[in-house]
């Protein structure tokens, strides 16, 4: 193992706190700090020291991807990390978006030479576990639920969405088509119709908080056909293809397939592309949006997602504790989330503390975990 440094990205809706706290650097940092990226993305590759100086760890990959990757993961995604773990701090709401497929983005990526929609040809499942109190959108609701919310504001001219609706699950297809083809000159005017009504209620809380930053923006009432969750520290959601989703506020460690495409749905001044969205989306309802820790071994839980990109495990040891040992395959990418951890996968150990992170190569062997503190294992999903 060796540390490992990541890089920020300062999106405008990130937090002035939450990863600052997180490194344990003074509060409130100098500008919004959204995400922290500990991975091989090209968009933001974190570093590995080589003789003091930093080398981007996807240069490393590629000159040795036998002994990074192994030959299971090179003949699988080649050359390239998997993977991307985050942590992400919101203090404003990210974009209502989706995101495609496999198939979806191989071929979204070899028609759209303009790179409008599709910048690589990767898909981009997402599994998210809060740190502290997390607000997001996850997955449509049922329709019925969703109608009753909207015929709640009294604004007759969402009867054609609010009809839609009622037809079923069939319907969430048109209900999304209309809000998001609503006229450019009306999108002011519904929101305001929306926000004049005098409902109360955690829908109407949900419209009058997003039409703060989007006054004009008709995703304020396609947010109404989503579930809003709030997750308590722990708990996670998991984003396939096709689910429409956005968050909203909160500090949380993400992981994803290593791609970037993204398809809005609204809550943006981006360009939404409806036409691709509606073709991505599945308009299917989302039951349960939650999903809960499962333990594995003493002190370790995971969160099973169906995908072979990517897994994540959180490991709690203490000091007067037996060290916790995971038999993952490499490479694996472990952050220290709280106290003090060593980090030992048989070639080489490291101490982390809060906020630092280290990689391991494919060539290491079981990783052992001891010390006294909380961290997250990011590995492929290989088996």
């Amino acid at each position: 193992m060796e540390l490992l440094q990541g890089r920020i990205r300062d999106y405008a809706w990130g937090s002035r706190t939450g990863i600052a706290e997180l490194q344990g650097r003074p509060v409130p940092s100098a500008g919004p700090e959204a995400e922290l990226w500990l991975g091989a993305h090209p968009g933001a590759p974190a570093t590995v020291d080589r003789d003091g100086n930093p080398v981007s760890l996807t240069d490393l990959l590629v000159a040795e991807p036998a002994r990074w990757l192994g030959e299971r993961l090179v003949g699988r995604f080649g050359t390239r990390l998997p993977f991307l773990l985050k942590v992400l701090a919101a203090d404003a709401p990210l974009s209502l978006q989706a995101h495609p497929d496999a198939e979806q983005a191989r071929a979204g990526y070899a028609a759209d030479t303009g790179r409008v929609n599709y910048v690589d040809p990767y898909h981009k499942p997402e599994l998210l576990v809060a740190l502290s109190e997390f607000e997001a959108l996850c997955g449509f609701r049922d329709p019925a639920e969703s109608a009753a919310a909207i015929e709640a504001f009294g604004v007759p001219a969402l009867e054609p969405v609010m009809a839609a609706l009622r037809t079923g699950p069939e319907g969430l297809r048109e209900a999304v088509r209309l809000l998001l083809s609503w006229p450019a000159a009306e999108r002011a005017g519904l929101v305001a119709d929306v926000l004049a009504a005098k409902v109360a209620g955690p829908d109407a809380e949900l419209a009058r908080a997003l039409a703060v930053d989007y006054p004009a923006d008709p995703g304020v009432v396609v947010a109404l056909l989503l579930h809003h969750v709030r997750l308590a520290p722990g708990e996670a959601i998991w984003m396939p293809a096709g689910n429409l989703h956005a968050y909203l506020r909160g500090t949380g460690v993400e992981i994803m397939a290593a791609s970037d495409n993204v398809l809005r749905g609204g809550l943006t001044p981006k360009r939404v592309d409806v036409d691709e969205l509606l073709r991505v989306l599945r308009f299917e309802v989302l039951d349960e949006p939650v999903v809960r820790p499962d333990p594995v071994a003493p002190g370790v839980v995971t969160w099973p997602v169906p995908v072979e990109d990517f897994a994540l495990h959180r490991v709690e040891v203490t000091a007067d504790g037996p060290p916790a040992r995971l038999a993952l395959p490499g490479p694996r990418v472990v952050l220290c989330r709280a106290g003090e951890l060593t980090v030992d996968d048989g070639v080489g150990t490291v101490t982390l503390a809060a906020g630092q992170a280290a990689i391991g190569t494919a060539a290491g062997g079981e990783l052992v975990l001891g010390g006294d503190g909380e961290g997250f294992v990011a590995t492929s999903g290989l088996r």
